[in-house]
């Protein structure tokens, strides 16, 4: 077992540096927000704020702009628009340097980025601060096949890894190694999910890796045809990961996400976080983020992530990292922190 920690945690390090967005086609709900609150209108003495998404089609980027409105929106003397960037790697890069004000960074980016390891060696991730946590992305590993329900039942099979170097991709590669495994093993196949799912249907591909928010609508489209099998990970395993991984949070995978799953599953997640510039004024960032927990509908109508978005979870994935002052004074008031 203490060799599957310390592959646990090397995976989770590795990943890291590639996590970013999932995919979606949804576009902000900005509509619902101006309906709701009116628009605000911007005078010379407005503060103009960046937030960094990720890919345009991605679920960071809705989400973003509906944060960006709420800013512009509710927040008195600023205003904000969505930045698509890299993702969650990027965004940490851009807000230590200054060039961004919030953005979505990846919890596992986040302790990295304050800790100064992997691409942040040499940067002053004290730049970087947390705000909350707004939804988990799970590991998700899939087949047609009801007798593939362990990672050992892909020896010889014909599994979808993800594109080559993605994060997806390395988190493939080293979960297989916690049993050890190698691609030596596998029939292995880098291809994206959409890629995946067309391979699943078409019995080109026998199982396949995914990273993203749960239900993921690729997903969802291949339940509407087909009955699925999710890999799952023991509650020992998952246990033990969450002693050496504080930024992990255990996900259920039900039937209620992906009503023709054989059987539920378990997995973990690692949450998409908000965060700041250290900078980045204290009374605007408890202000913002009164107004985000005062708007959450808005959210939750934007994209179905941002119903995930909730006080009882807004500090998961959070140990072991520095929050904003602004964010710090927010939880306090809420009897969330002491």
């Amino acid at each position: 077992m203490k060799k599957l920690i310390v592959v646990l945690t090397v995976l989770l390090v590795a990943v890291s540096v590639l996590f970013a967005g999932c995919s979606s086609d949804t576009k902000p709900d900005t509509k619902a927000l101006d309906k709701k609150a009116g628009t605000t209108k911007v005078t010379s003495g407005t503060k103009y704020l960046s937030i960094g998404t990720g890919s345009v089609t991605g679920v960071y980027y809705p989400l973003g702009g509906t944060l960006a409105s709420i800013v512009t929106n509710k927040v008195p003397g600023y205003s904000c628009a969505a930045e698509s960037t890299g993702g969650a790697v990027e965004n940490a890069a851009l807000l230590i340097d200054g060039k961004l004000d919030l953005g979505f960074v990846a919890a596992s980016t986040l302790y990295d980025a304050q800790h100064g390891l992997n691409s942040f060696k040499g940067k002053d991730g004290t730049k970087v601060q947390a705000l909350f946590s707004f939804f988990p992305e799970v590991v998700q590993i899939l087949s047609l096949d009801k007798s593939i329900k362990k990672i050992p039942d892909l020896k010889g099979k014909k599994v979808a890894v993800g594109a080559a170097g993605s994060g997806t991709e390395v988190m493939a590669r080293a979960i297989l190694q916690i049993y050890g495994m190698s691609y030596d093993d596998i029939k292995e196949d880098f291809l994206g999910f959409g890629d995946a799912a067309t391979g699943l249907k078409d019995n080109t591909v026998d199982a396949a890796f995914t990273w993203a928010g749960i239900p993921t609508a690729s997903i969802l489209e291949l339940c509407a045809t087909h009955n699925i099998s999710m890999i799952s990970f023991s509650d020992d395993e998952l246990k033990k990961l969450m002693k050496v991984s504080a930024y992990c949070v255990p996900a259920k995978i039900t039937k209620k996400s992906y009503p023709k799953m054989y059987e539920d599953a378990q997995s973990f997640s690692i949450p998409a976080i908000i965060c700041a510039n250290a900078n980045l004024d204290d009374k605007f960032v408890y202000d913002f983020m009164v107004q985000v927990f005062s708007n959450t509908e808005i959210l939750a109508k934007t994209h179905e992530r941002g119903a995930d978005l909730s006080l009882k979870t807004a500090l998961d994935g959070l140990n072991g990292v520095t929050l904003h002052p602004g964010a710090k004074k927010f939880f306090k008031e809420k009897g969330l922190l002491k």
